[in-house]
């Protein structure tokens, strides 16, 4: 694991999954480059994402930096990336903002 400033989205993926094409079409769209990773190539990458996931082989796994997302969300990704590295994410795409119900919750727990 790294640690420091975030250089780089990795995800890990295999064939078949189609939570995984959902995630990077998505991805694709936002124009947020990633290093893609076949867990089912290199037993390395399958490590790394057993270390995220509780044991489990359960993509797509997503890596920035030291925090690793179980199965995220286009939208969790780059809420993740604005908060905790926002040169990672291209010119123009923002963090997702909270509903009526968000900005109420934020306003009581503040």
């Amino acid at each position: 694991m790294t640690q420091g400033t975030p250089t780089q989205v990795d995800l890990y993926w295999r064939p078949g999954c189609g939570f995984c094409s959902s995630l990077r079409r998505q991805l694709d769209k936002l124009s947020i480059e990633r290093v893609e990773h076949d867990i089912w190539d290199d037993p390395s990458h399958a490590a790394v994402v057993r270390q995220h996931a509780d044991g489990n082989e359960t993509v797509p796994t997503v890596v920035v930096g030291d925090v690793g997302m179980v199965n995220p969300s286009a939208a969790e990704l780059v809420a993740h990336l604005a908060q905790h590295a926002p040169h990672l994410l291209p010119d123009g795409v923002e963090a997702p903002q909270p509903g009526a119900v968000g900005r109420a919750l934020g306003k009581i727990f503040r």
